[in-house]
């Protein structure tokens, strides 16, 4: 009997699934485990293997083409098999309405990444402008032209009073608008044009969700100031001394924000609409910038783990996030989310909160500027943190005291080494 395989939900987020490429085609011979198809979601393209052993019998969604999750992906069953009722009957079924469920851990299977499909390509549009007129005269001196020279100029838009002519009493004629130097950047600057982007699957999602997420929480924003002297001297000490593993001062940020975390649980919450969940292990979604957009692999109970146990996963997550190789628990489960521009010369930032978490905290650059210390104008290295907050969940007090925990922890980053189990 034949089975129907559905567009597969291969991430939290993803609603809708594009078709890269199949793998087998009509008529082909399928095991269980085979490679049947590639899948692009919102965060990567990743292999779906057939779960069914027979043949490929109805293909549903063509390459390059999207459907909803759920819907019909291919039909597999036996060689002959009529399956244009079963195929008919499914997609007249009723579809069920979705019901909010408290979220439950499920057992998913992890497809493996695979390397992202040729994307589609851009389309340019060249519109012209409207073509200048002319200019007859030079400081009300009539020019003698050619006819031909006239619409040829007209043709390129060109102004008349910049071509010298060399015909006849200073005529203007086809020779001079053809060696006209300055006629092909005219013409140039003459046309309007603009390139289409196709939007990836990535793309729409982080549209989707952060508008989702600024125009449904309440976002309020809280900055301050942080002394990194400090910071700067350990990271110098540290690295010369533990040289595979470089610390970045991102490390320290995450370290200090997972300790703050833990002291102030309300941060480390998300609305749920009935209730608030408090969650009580910390996991840091680290933004990294890919060519499509933005990821967020989770950094899983930071609270726990050395500053050069987090420098090797984040430089981990970021090397496999660039080439398209994250698996979808990588990204999922964040309670705390970390933005960082700071190494892109951003001095202070707000950023939008990454659902369902209740806040994010955006990072600035270093930067040197005096300072006063013990009565003395000095110079010092400032950087400046902005915590984004969903008021449904934290008020001003608690953010105010959570950025007052960290910014003592990443003043004081001995606090943060763990009797120097670095």
């Amino acid at each position: 009997m034949a089975e129907i395989i559905r567009m597969p939900k291969l991430s939290d987020t993803m609603v809708e699934g594009v078709v890269a490429e199949w793998h087998k085609k009509v008529g082909d011979s399928v095991e269980e485990g085979e490679l049947l198809a590639e899948i692009e979601t919102d965060k990567a393209t990743l292999e779906f293997e057939s779960f069914f052993d027979g043949v490929l019998l109805h293909i549903g969604v063509e390459k390059g083409a999207g459907a909803p999750v759920n819907d019909i992906l291919a039909v597999i069953g036996e060689k002959g098999e009529d399956v244009s009722k079963l195929i008919k009957e499914a997609n007249s079924a009723p579809k069920e309405e979705k019901k909010e469920e408290p979220k439950k851990e499920v057992a998913k299977p992890a497809p493996t990444a695979k390397v992202e499909a040729p994307k589609p390509t851009a389309t340019k549009v060249v519109k012209e402008a409207p073509k200048a007129q002319p200019s007859y005269s030079d400081n009300g001196i009539d020019l003698k032209i050619s006819p031909l020279a006239k619409k040829l100029a007209s043709d390129k838009g060109l102004n008349l009073s910049q071509v010298k002519g060399t015909g006849e009493g200073g005529r203007i004629v086809k020779r001079d608008i053809d060696n006209f130097k300055g006629g092909n950047a005219a013409n140039f600057v003459n046309r309007e044009s603009y390139t289409e982007l196709p939007v990836s699957q990535m793309r729409k999602t982080i549209a989707r969700r952060l508008g989702e997420s600024k125009f449904t929480a309440p976002h309020f924003y809280l900055t301050i100031s942080i002394d990194m002297d400090n910071v700067m001297a350990a990271r110098t000490a540290i690295n010369k001394s533990i040289a595979p593993n470089k610390i970045t001062y991102n490390d320290f940020v995450i370290k200090a924000a997972a300790a703050a975390l833990k002291e102030h649980p309300t941060i480390n919450s998300s609305w749920r609409e009935d209730v608030i969940l408090q969650n009580d292990h910390v996991n840091i979604g680290v933004a990294v910038s890919v060519d499509d957009g933005l990821l967020v692999p989770v950094v899983r109970f930071a609270d726990g783990k050395t500053l050069t146990q987090i420098s090797g996963e984040v430089k981990e997550y970021a090397k496999r996030a660039k080439a398209k190789k994250l698996q979808p628990e990588d990204w999922e489960g964040n309670t705390f989310t970390i933005s960082n521009l700071g190494g892109f010369g951003i001095e202070e930032f707000t950023a939008i909160i990454n659902t369902p978490d209740a806040c994010i905290l955006a990072i600035g650059g270093i930067k040197q500027l005096p300072v006063v210390k013990n009565g003395e104008i000095v110079p010092g290295n400032e950087m400046k943190v902005t915590l984004s907050c969903d008021h449904r969940v934290v008020d001003g007090v608690a953010g105010t005291q959570f950025l007052q925990t960290f910014k003592n922890l990443m003043e004081n980053p001995v606090l943060l080494l763990g009797a120097y189990n670095i």
